[in-house]
């Protein structure tokens, strides 16, 4: 019986919010297949916990095709919705991530072509329209989905790292422009001569994550 269950810098990208404010350890470092055993279960903070681990990715993908922030909500809801319902029927937990971003990317290459007819002149033809869908409805590229996954990847091992060696990339990294060392080092508690050698060993650390999962 099926359960029914409810181009950029990557790194800036692929900067992560925090949780759900109630989510407590360790739901939020579990991996994908405990987490959904558990919403099948019916357990709602792994729900939570599996949402916000996959809210960044599925948001950007609406803005991808030139959504506003609202409708990328929308878009983000009803990804939810489809996936509240259709995850007892996910074949393969490894695939969730790619399967979040093809309904994703459905949901939103609709909302465009709706948005497209809404602004096609009253009297165009049938010819009309379809050569000005064809020319601005087009799927993104596989590249860029390519790249939208890359950065979730890249945020699922940032937070895998350890509590100084995340906080210290994100500070590097994540922001418009990189902090300065000094202050990296003020806000860690560390002195300065020695975030050099530390942010090594934490790209080190990341590198070894991100070709465990298949992406160097």
């Amino acid at each position: 019986m099926t359960r029914t269950a409810e181009s950029a810098n990557p790194m800036q990208a692929s900067a992560s919010a925090p949780p759900p404010a109630h989510l407590t350890s360790p739901l939020p470092s579990w991996d994908d297949a405990r987490l959904v055993r558990a919403c099948l279960d019916g357990d709602a903070e792994a729900w939570a916990a599996l949402i916000a681990r996959y809210h960044r990715m599925i948001y950007s993908i609406p803005l991808r095709y030139g959504a506003q922030p609202h409708d990328a909500a929308d878009i983000f809801q009803q990804v939810c919705v489809e996936l509240f319902s259709k995850l007892g029927d996910l074949r393969k937990v490894e695939s969730l991530r790619s399967w979040l971003i093809t309904v994703t990317s459905h949901q939103s290459l609709r909302w465009k072509r709706m948005c497209l007819r809404n602004e096609l002149p009253i009297d165009s033809d049938d010819e009309d329209q379809q050569s000005f869908e064809v020319a601005d409805t087009a799927p993104l590229a596989s590249e860029q989905l390519a790249q939208v996954e890359l950065e979730q990847a890249l945020r699922e091992s940032v937070d895998k790292l350890s509590g100084r060696c995340s906080k210290l990339i994100r500070m590097l990294f994540y922001g418009d422009e990189p902090l300065p060392y000094a202050e990296v080092a003020r806000r860690l508690g560390l002195a300065t001569g020695s975030i050099g050698f530390i942010r090594g060993r934490c790209m080190e650390r990341l590198r070894k994550l991100l070709s465990e999962a298949g992406f160097v």
